[in-house]
């Protein structure tokens, strides 16, 4: 193998953009700067919301009463 090929390793600063938070990692860069991290990103701070998700819930749960409708006037 061939002597001195591999980058040097050292204590790296990492800044947020987003909220100015600095913390230190290895790395073989000296500094890294980041959007979001662990105490600005919404999924880490529980402010995170599933908008998407609940949208496609009410569109089901509209088509199943649709459906159901038909049904109970067929009944009387």
């Amino acid at each position: 193998m061939k002597a001195n090929i591999q980058p040097e390793y050292k204590l790296a600063k990492v800044t947020c953009s987003t909220c100015g938070e600095e913390f230190e990692v290895g790395s073989t860069v000296g500094e890294i700067k980041v959007d979001t991290c662990s105490k600005c990103h919404p999924f880490y701070t529980g402010t995170q919301t599933f908008v998407q998700a609940q949208g496609r819930v009410e569109r089901f749960n509209r088509r199943i009463a649709k459906k159901e409708e038909p049904k109970k006037s067929e009944n009387k």
